[in-house]
């Protein structure tokens, strides 16, 4: 695939940003756009491996097609590369941007150079299509008269609203906020993900049938059994959004926020809606700590830098990864290696192996966290190291460490009412990989995908299951009418 003597000739290359003095004046996106010219020489560097092992399970959970774009590319294709990329993904506009790049982890090349730049090249082929405006619906030929509810409007919900739609079902997607797309939507922010890309695509999923009702929460607002009575199938596609808590002393002070009530209330900020001021939460001229050294904290980071804060640390409890792929992680699995964001590179003190203890305060208000250093043992338990405590000023405290389980509280814990199964770690139980039982719960008419089923995951998986799972409900309705 590509030029045959490609990857001897070409290197990898980059992609041109803004200066990190002009993204920080505002929230939108800074990569600029990737030249075709250079595109090609990219695309050229795919190999002829014989093994792709940058798709399936290994390297693109939603089973990108890679070599061959990449060939499509390099020929100056571009229409048929992106008829390519809509053969396995439905949105490779969010990948593209928001994809921790599996793929790349375990392209061929990335044994003796660096790998191809599969996800820049999947987001410059959408990109233009888009401008050559070929991303058109794909409306069904027939209609099959089933209704199917889908309960969460992100990556997973999305996709397999769209896949039935196209099959020609008739699909309702029920959010519980005031506006489509989840955590894409609200969590995560606009320097990453302007949400134009978005509304974009929905205009293609509203005119492919596609129904939105936003501002009902499914569980609360109306019931598990009202949704039952009205709809053939239920897919429930509510990510996993309870988040990880501290519990030390001084947790209730103010100032200590959970990192997603942060994001989410600067992307309401910016798409206009007006924050109270009394809970404006705004790092200007303040001491920030983010705990956390995922994605989330990144986005922590970047967003108390273009509100202007004082100082940011980041803290990570575990020990700070290699940078070169360590023995644990081979080829091709996606290896745990220090990542810089550019979160990162607009300005922070990341710390790692620091434990927090507690925070301290003056009249209800957060002024300082304490902690210790850390050392951890090869049973993975962590163990302090003494006379490493520490006390640092903070006037912001992000608490960035992940979601733990879907939220229980509403539609859940009603459909467990009604028997319906939930996991270990409260993720609703429906097995995965079985084509008679994928996707499905113990309640026959509902199905669950993505986060909410499997617990925090990338979004190449929601987008996958999402897809999966619409084709079980499909064969299950359809069965019904032989």
């Amino acid at each position: 695939m590509g030029k045959n003597t490609g990857f001897m000739e070409y290197k990898r290359g980059s992609v041109e940003k803004a200066s990190v003095e002009e993204r920080l004046k505002n929230y939108k996106e800074f990569e600029k756009p990737f030249p075709e010219k250079e595109a090609t020489i990219q695309a050229a560097r795919c190999m002829d491996c014989g093994i792709p092992f940058c798709h399936g399970d290994t390297g693109c959970p939603v089973d990108n097609l890679i070599p061959e774009f990449n060939d499509l590319v390099y020929h100056g294709k571009w229409e048929e590369a992106f008829e390519n990329l809509q053969k396995t993904n439905n949105f490779p506009e969010f990948t593209g941007r928001l994809c921790p790049a599996p793929c790349e982890s375990a392209c061929t090349l990335g044994l003796i150079d660096k790998p191809v730049m599969i996800k820049t090249l999947e987001k410059t082929i959408i990109e233009k299509a888009y401008s050559a405006k070929i991303v058109k619906p794909q409306k069904p030929r027939n209609k099959t008269g089933k209704k199917i509810a889908v309960i969460g409007s992100g990556p997973a919900g999305l996709a397999s609203a769209q896949q039935l739609a196209r099959a020609g079902h008739k699909v309702v997607v029920y959010e519980k906020n005031d506006r489509i797309g989840g955590l894409l939507r609200y969590g995560i922010p606009d320097f990453k993900m302007e949400k134009s890309v978005i509304d974009r695509r929905l205009d293609q999923l509203k005119a492919e049938g596609v129904e939105f009702k936003t501002g009902i929460n499914v569980g609360v607002d109306k019931s598990a059994k009202e949704i039952l009575h009205e709809y053939d199938a239920m897919i429930l596609a509510m990510g996993s959004e309870h988040p990880r808590d501290l519990p030390v002393p001084g947790r209730e002070l103010q100032g200590v926020h959970f990192a997603m009530d942060y994001l989410v209330q600067q992307n309401k900020a910016n798409a206009g809606d007006k924050i109270p001021q009394n809970i404006k939460i705004d790092a200007k001229g303040k001491d920030v700590i983010v705990i956390g050294g995922g994605d989330t904290g990144s986005d922590c980071v970047g967003t108390a830098n273009r509100q202007g804060a004082k100082s940011i640390i980041q803290i990570e409890i575990f020990p700070e990864p290699p940078v070169a792929r360590p023995l644990s992680t081979p080829w091709p699995l996606y290896p745990r290696i220090l990542q810089i964001s550019t979160s990162h590179e607009e300005g922070v003190v990341r710390k790692w192996s620091i434990n927090t203890s507690g925070f301290k305060g003056k009249d209800g208000v957060l002024t300082s966290i304490t902690g210790y250093e850390v050392k951890m043992e090869e049973s993975g338990k962590f163990e302090k190291i003494p006379g490493s405590e520490f006390e640092w000023p903070a006037d912001l405290v992000f608490l960035a460490m992940g979601f733990v389980h879907p939220v229980r509280e509403g539609l859940l814990s009603e459909l467990s009412d009604m028997g319906m199964k939930l996991g270990t770690f409260g993720t609703v139980e429906a097995r995965f990989g079985t084509e008679m039982t994928s996707f499905q719960t113990s309640i026959p008419k509902i199905f669950a995908c993505g986060d909410v089923r499997r617990g925090q995951s990338l979004i190449v998986w929601a987008i996958s299951e999402g897809r999966k799972c619409a084709r079980r409900v499909h064969n299950f309705l359809m069965a019904e009418n032989q």
